[in-house]
């Protein structure tokens, strides 16, 4: 696993961001994890997910609040078929496990979306390579160094309806 954070650092230092990998030994793979142990918002959390869209993958730098809505992800993407990779899937796109992917290093270029949620926030918390490892960054050096594009692609519920049956309410509800 050090392996995998070393690959990170070698990537980040390449794209001249410097960075500051803080280790976490209870862990920091779910969004909620990782607000606990880093001391800040789910939302400042950055879900690195993989998609398949219509067989090539993709990257969804997701905010921890937020769900991917897969349809409106297709409709960004131009996709006709937007799926969640499976584990060998996104392993092979990024070179990462599920759970500590962080969102640069990957062995070839792989197509990215960063959530505008992101955006407005004035530091973000990424995975540095293995499920308890992150980094502090903001949204600006983010957008630098993965060239991700700006979407809309989260769920979104109806004016009114509040949290849909089984999702909890409170800090970790989305994750």
């Amino acid at each position: 696993m050090a392996n995998a954070i070393e690959r990170f650092k070698a990537a980040a230092r390449a794209a001249g961001l410097t960075v500051e990998v803080r280790r976490f030994p209870q862990g920091t793979k779910t969004a909620a994890d990782a607000a606990r142990a880093v001391g800040c918002e789910v939302a400042q959390i950055v879900k690195t997910l993989v998609f398949m869209a219509d067989g090539e993958p993709v990257v969804a730098l997701t905010s921890g609040a937020n769900r991917v809505d897969p349809g409106r992800l297709a409709a960004v993407l131009g996709a006709r078929e937007v799926r969640r990779a499976t584990p060998e899937e996104a392993r092979a796109a990024t070179g990462f496990a599920i759970g500590g992917t962080p969102p640069i290093g990957y062995p070839r270029p792989v197509r990215m979306l960063i959530d505008e949620d992101l955006l407005g926030l004035p530091e973000v918390w990424a995975a540095a390579g293995t499920p308890d490892a992150v980094f502090p960054t903001t949204p600006a050096e983010l957008l630098r160094v993965t060239g991700a594009t700006p979407a809309s692609f989260a769920e979104r519920e109806p004016r009114g309806e509040g949290n849909r049956p089984g999702r909890p309410a409170g800090p970790g509800a989305g994750c």
